[in-house]
């Protein structure tokens, strides 16, 4: 089997979306087991209410992460995904607020969170313009 060939199958396919999937699966699953938690990290972030965010951040990364592995409007999912990714950035790693002892890692941090959401509107872009698989 050539480089080629396994690079493009399915399964790799599939893995690869999997694998862009992870953070928000657990992130969506730990919020869910800790709710008190997640509901102390949104209020860290000034979303209120708190339970109610929190609700909806579980639900965003579950529900468009399933939307992106089952490939049913896998499209819709990934760019759920790329703007709670962008947003999440803006929020939590506002580098240029920094004090100089943290700013290198959260500037890593927030340009790590672009790239990603990037990511995303390429699985998107690939979703809508029927490439490289169909959508089953």
């Amino acid at each position: 089997m050539t480089m080629r060939a396994i690079v493009t199958s399915r399964a790799v396919h599939w893995l690869a979306l999997l694998a862009l999937c992870g953070a928000y699966l657990q992130g969506g699953l730990v919020k869910l087991l800790d709710f008190d938690g997640a509901q102390a990290e949104m209020a860290h972030f000034g979303l209120q209410p708190a339970a109610l965010a929190a609700a909806a951040v579980i639900l965003l990364e579950l529900g468009a992460s399933a939307l992106v592995l089952a490939g049913r409007l896998r499209w819709l999912g990934a760019l759920a995904l790329a703007g709670f990714t962008a947003a999440a950035a803006l929020m939590a790693n506002r580098y240029w607020e920094a004090p100089a002892s943290a700013r290198f890692m959260t500037m890593n941090a927030f340009y790590e969170h672009f790239g990603l959401a990037g990511a995303w509107v390429l699985v998107a872009w690939h979703d809508l313009t029927g490439r490289p698989h169909d959508k089953r």
